[in-house]
């Protein structure tokens, strides 16, 4: 009888110990060329949930006490969103310069983690800005193959269920946030098509290689303009694309100006940048970032935006298709071939 109390007592306290173990989840990690000396994790209402300190050698370690869900992980300066749940053991390693593209998740919760860093990078290849300058019938339609392409990605997956149930459910909402928006900018979409065949506005910006550069230094070529900001990860998502475009059209009729909307305390992250990425084209920084005269001309209130401009200063596109865009290139090569 007494071996019988004692076997139970163990048995009830490791039972008590593995409740108390999963009370939380550990999260540590080794991130490269770090922005700052914390992580921050925040819920759905951008309430703070933990700030965990990063060491000198980039490396953190932390426990957290959650309710299973997405949350917010951010550097200060980029986020990505991240799914946790007490139990988990996971590990994050990345590197800041590339950011979403770096992020890989092990441990217990990996599975679940990769998958959301993986969708990021889908995210960032969908022109949002070519399908909300659409027709609305072509818009519902483009959105409508997003949604299916966003839910078949997580049919025959192993992903923990409460997982899936709340993917799904940002799916719905961010579908119908995008349609809400869409109806709201309609006006705004319908001032970028007047703009066509008009003649642009101009600027007159700091050149990352020195003096100022105007738009009408660019007379007689086609110009295509890159508008962005070095925060903003769709942004650098299109970098590749655009080296690749420049290089296709090297020696051809058409100049590739990029634009920042950096905030002025930021002008050297600008120039480091543009030194480490090897960017390519011709760089200048907006003198107002968002309250730019140029930029509040094209009514621009999200980034990237592209432009394109014809050798007379005449508008062709006041929201052209993005590098990543095969449609891009096919406009190009009717201009310039």
């Amino acid at each position: 009888m007494k071996k019988l109390f004692f076997t139970a007592l163990v048995l009830i306290s490791t039972l008590s110990g593995m409740a108390q173990k999963n009370n939380y989840m550990t999260f540590r990690g080794e991130i490269a060329n770090k922005n700052s000396d914390a992580i921050f994790i925040t819920d759905g209402r951008n309430k703070l949930i933990k700030k965990i300190q990063i060491s000198s050698e980039g490396v953190f370690k932390d426990t957290l006490n959650v309710v299973p869900g997405r949350y917010s992980l951010s550097d200060g300066n980029e986020f990505t969103i991240v799914y946790l749940k007490n139990g988990f053991d996971l590990t994050l390693k990345m590197d800041t310069k590339m950011f979403d593209e770096s992020i890989i998740y092990t441990g217990k919760g990996a599975l679940e983690n990769n998958f959301l860093a993986k969708n990021s990078l889908f995210e960032e290849q969908t022109d949002m800005g070519s399908l909300l300058a659409a027709t609305e019938v072509d818009f519902l339609k483009g959105l409508d193959k997003k949604k299916v392409d966003d839910l078949k990605r997580l049919e025959n997956t192993k992903l923990d269920p409460v997982f899936i149930d709340l993917q799904k459910k940002s799916i719905d909402d961010n579908y119908n946030g995008i349609v809400r928006y869409y109806k709201m900018n309609y006006e705004a979409n319908l001032a970028k098509s007047k703009l066509v065949n008009t003649m642009s506005p101009s600027f007159n910006y700091d050149n990352y290689a020195g003096g100022k550069t105007k738009l009408e230094d660019f007379k007689g070529k086609y110009v295509y303009i890159d508008v962005w900001a070095t925060w903003c990860g769709p942004c650098r998502a299109e970098i590749p694309f655009l080296k690749k475009t420049e290089e296709k059209y090297k020696g051809k009729n058409i100049s590739f100006v990029s634009i920042s909307v950096d905030v002025q305390k930021d002008v050297e992250k600008w120039k480091a940048l543009i030194k480490d990425k090897e960017l390519g084209g011709v760089q200048l920084f907006a003198d107002n970032d968002w309250n730019s005269q140029f930029i509040k001309d094209y009514g621009i209130n999200s980034i990237p935006r592209f432009i394109l401009i014809d050798p007379t200063g005449k508008i062709v596109s006041a929201d052209a298709a993005r590098p990543s865009s095969a449609e891009l290139q096919v406009q190009l090569d009717a201009l310039l071939n």
